[in-house]
């Protein structure tokens, strides 16, 4: 790419000469309002009209989202047409918005009523008919409030350009459109795979996770044994909802936060993760060793689950039959510690705090339970934590770090704290593979292959004179390239890992959201680079633990000893593996 000068204000930047406007003057120190960018700079409607600017030479103002840069380029943010109709713009907006932003979950990072203030909005200087409302609130990870809509488009690209899948789209026409599945329907009723995309890049709250903290409380009341979880990723990005910059680590500060929220025993899914590796790679070298037709593929993102039987049941032979980490720690809780314990499995509550709206549709599962009993009861997302942290008025800058509770199940390895960033999983399980091949450790013990935030890689290992080729993908639209090659016979993979979120679950649909507007003191570049800081806070971490490898976790070790037998023994089957649903149409009623 070329440099050019543009100017600003009259003043002269030098930037590259691919950017539009919006991205220019970003780089530049000017913040341009614009409420339909949704990632990257990236607008393909350019819809909002808030971000309009004077280009000299034009006859009429310019969307600057859509305006690509030129050298010589004079530009004015500040000329007073361009504020007015900025501000007109936003008005507009707010005149078919529905006023209850007190009772808003989104409220506080609410990018409309953000850019209101910035561009002087005046409330209510037009009013009117307000368009119908659609409130969709049966699928169990997402709902949907149109009251809320301001057309901006954003979900719709997160969902076509992430995920490759477009179930959004605009429906009826003028006044009467609005932002839904085909014919208005609910989430409960497509093919969507409840992974939350579109919910990072609402600027309102028309499109949220599906909150259960009323599940919480009613659990507390009824005296059971609440006990909570916290996924890998949570760690890597709960302190950015308390002013915390992106890259910070906050396990100390999380484990304190739940201790004083009440909870029974606070646990991390990190040792369940150690225990999903340990199946999952002695399952692997079972296929392998069998000749089973590869390749096997991961089963820990419920997101991929869901898009797998929607759009490709033919192939979910190929999948584990693991659960994922927090299901598996829910029935361990459920069967392994309630009996050590002397506890009715009953009257057990078992929470998991997640970086993942799809969370909440898998612990619905039928087939995610044990005798009856649903191995996890409740699921809140990073962002439900955030806000049951400040509910209950606990300071978080005056917490404490604290450990987690080391009650049979407490311990875990660094390979099980990497499961929350793409390649993970399969640096986890390589490393437990190679010793139930070998009887030796894999040296070095980090496989690098397996890192970088690409949507597609691919490694091979060799182990006892066999070679095997591996891949990873992040994202629906990278995953389906290496289902297609599945389809196709043209596959040479023998173990693939794939993640519903790009980049894995530090950038999963329940984490923090990352507007620009509310992070004036992060880098520039921070929308390109949020994933990587938080990915590094879990690689610190791995780094960090005095066991890396999931197979010498003690606490593993004595469940098998004590409880499981062997690795993918009966009872281990029956506890810790699922099957999959290769006929679905809609969600579980």
């Amino acid at each position: 790419m070329a440099k050019i000068t543009i100017y600003i204000e009259n003043r002269p930047y030098v930037v590259d000469d691919d950017l539009t406007i919006l991205e220019a003057a970003r780089i530049c120190g000017y913040e341009i309002p614009s409420l339909c960018t949704w990632k990257k700079g990236q607008c393909s409607v350019a819809s909002c009209r808030v971000c309009l600017v004077k280009v000299e030479g034009e006859r009429r103002l310019v969307p600057s989202c859509a305006y690509p840069v030129r050298d010589g380029l004079k530009i004015s943010i500040s000329d007073p047409s361009a504020v007015n109709a900025r501000r007109t713009s936003v008005e507009l907006l707010l005149s078919n918005h529905y006023y209850n932003c007190q009772a808003c979950r989104k409220n506080g990072q609410c990018e409309l009523l953000e850019v209101a203030k910035r561009v002087g909005a005046r409330p209510e200087i037009y009013v009117g008919e307000k368009t119908a409302t659609t409130k969709d609130e049966v699928a169990p990870g997402i709902v949907r409030d149109t009251s809320k809509c301001i057309l901006c488009g954003r979900c719709i690209e997160a969902c076509k350009e992430t995920q490759g899948i477009g179930i959004l789209g605009f429906e009826n026409r003028g006044f009467n459109t609005i932002v839904g599945p085909a014919e208005n329907r609910s989430f409960n009723n497509v093919p969507c795979m409840q992974c939350g995309q579109c919910t990072l890049v609402c600027p309102t709250g028309a499109l949220m996770e599906h909150s259960e903290i009323d599940k919480l409380d009613e659990a507390f009341k009824s005296g059971k044994y609440v006990i909570v979880q916290t996924a890998p990723a949570v760690r890597a990005a709960i302190g950015e909802e308390f002013g915390e910059p992106i890259g910070t680590a906050s396990t100390g500060k999380m484990v304190a936060a739940l201790h004083r929220l009440g909870f029974y025993r606070v646990f991390d899914t990190n040792f369940a993760a150690d225990l999903t590796i340990t199946e999952e790679a002695s399952e692997f070298v079972h296929r392998v060793i069998t000749k089973t037709p590869g390749p096997m593929i991961t089963s820990c993102s419920p997101g991929w689950v869901n898009y797998c039987e929607y759009y490709y049941p033919h192939l979910l032979p190929h999948l584990s039959t693991c659960k994922s980490p927090h299901e598996m720690m829910g029935a361990i809780i459920k069967s392994y510690y309630a009996e050590k314990h002397n506890i009715d499995r009953s009257q057990i509550c078992v929470v998991s705090i997640m970086p993942c709206t799809a969370k909440k549709f898998e612990k619905e599962r039928k087939e995610n339970s044990v005798d009856g009993i649903q191995d996890v009861d409740v699921v809140l997302t990073t962002r439900e934590l955030a806000q049951l942290i400040k509910r209950s008025g606990i300071q978080w800058k005056k917490l404490p770090e604290e450990q987690f509770d080391n009650d049979l199940i407490g311990d875990y390895s660094g390979a099980g704290v990497i499961f929350g960033v793409t390649g993970g999983v399969m640096e986890a399980a390589i490393r437990t593979a190679y010793y139930i091949l070998t009887s030796h450790e894999l040296e070095p013990i980090e496989f690098t292959p397996c890192r970088g935030l690409e949507g597609i890689k691919e490694a091979s290992i060799t182990i006892l004179g066999n070679t095997y080729n591996i891949a990873m993908a992040s994202g629906m639209k990278n995953a389906k390239v290496l289902l297609d090659q599945i389809e196709k016979d043209e596959s040479k993979y023998d173990f693939i890992e794939i993640m519903g979120c790009p980049g894995g679950c530090v950038n999963g649909g329940g984490q923090p959201y990352v507007f620009p507007l509310f992070l004036p003191n992060e880098d520039d570049d921070i929308q390109y680079t949020y994933i990587k800081k938080r990915a590094e806070v879990l690689y610190n971490e791995d780094r960090n633990r005095p066991i890396r490898r999931s197979h010498l976790n003690p606490d593993i070790k004595r469940l098998y000893d004590d409880y499981l037998g062997e690795y993918g023994s009966p009872k281990a089957h029956k506890l810790l593996h699922t099957h999959y649903n290769s006929n679905r149409e809609k969600y579980p009623d």
